[in-house]
């Protein structure tokens, strides 16, 4: 297929699928009630916490307060989980026409996840952010170079968002169920992202391997200056993470069982 058509195929499964997550707007309702619930809660334990100390920390608290609620508006960004639609075609033998179709299957898989992550993150980020600035506490962007900073990391972490997704699904062609991955994925992506505990926060040993976080950025925590670094640093991990798929995806399909009638 010439590039300039599966460009526009590869565009058309991201939008289509785009459109179809939308409809969701129920779940996004019920999801964003949650996370404003447990948002609060965090905020309020933070808030006991640096009161019981006077030591100066490695994030103020405003900067905490506005880690705590990007983290909770871009939840659904976070790659800890497998597509289900991927892990049912995969169980019933639909996998088979995945593999039939006239598109690269890996790119076609990655436009899925795209979509899978963009569709949710928006419809729950936008009322997040309104609900959280207006009352909850979190400020707009240091300075416009900061926000300009937040978007690229942002999109970065988009890129190795859908990466890792892919990866997390190509290792249904071996396990079928997806149940172990996922509940291994989840438990690292939510510690290694911040989740649990805002990274600057975690033991300076751990630092070196955690400072690639996008909410930093935006909260002033790291320079805008300092912030190429991040950027690159995500770049290179989305092609290390990108090229390991496309191997992992060749090894799987020199010879593949397919289950299902």
């Amino acid at each position: 297929m010439a590039g300039r058509d599966a460009a526009r195929a590869y565009s058309a499964v991201l939008a289509a699928r785009f459109r179809t997550l939308l409809q969701y707007r129920a779940a996004a309702l019920a999801g964003l009630g949650t996370q404003v619930f447990w948002g609060l809660l965090l905020v309020m334990i933070y808030e006991a916490f640096y009161a019981s100390d006077d030591a100066a920390g490695p994030m103020t608290l405003r900067q905490v307060v506005d880690y705590l609620w990007l983290n909770q508006a871009l939840l659904a960004m976070l790659p800890w989980n497998v597509d289900r639609d991927v892990a049912a075609m995969v169980r019933t033998g639909g996998v088979a026409y995945e593999l039939l179709r006239p598109l690269d299957l890996y790119n076609h898989w990655f436009a899925r996840a795209a979509a899978w992550r963009i569709a949710p993150t928006v419809l729950r980020a936008i009322p997040m952010a309104v609900l959280a600035g207006l009352f909850f506490g979190l400020r707009a962007p240091a300075s416009w170079t900061a926000a300009g900073m937040f978007g690229l990391t942002l999109a970065g972490g988009l890129l190795l968002s859908c990466a890792l997704t892919v990866l997390l699904n190509l290792t249904l062609l071996w396990t079928i169920s997806g149940e172990g991955i996922t509940r291994i994925s989840a438990a690292l992506i939510t510690l290694l992202s911040g989740s649990l505990v805002p990274l600057p926060l975690l033991p300076d040993w751990a630092q070196p391997v955690l400072r690639a976080l996008p909410f930093r950025v935006y909260s002033g925590h790291i320079p805008p200056g300092e912030a190429w670094g991040v950027v690159a640093l995500q770049l290179a991990w989305a092609v290390a993470l990108i090229a390991l798929g496309r191997a992992v995806l060749a090894r799987a399909t020199r010879r593949l069982v397919v289950q299902g009638g």
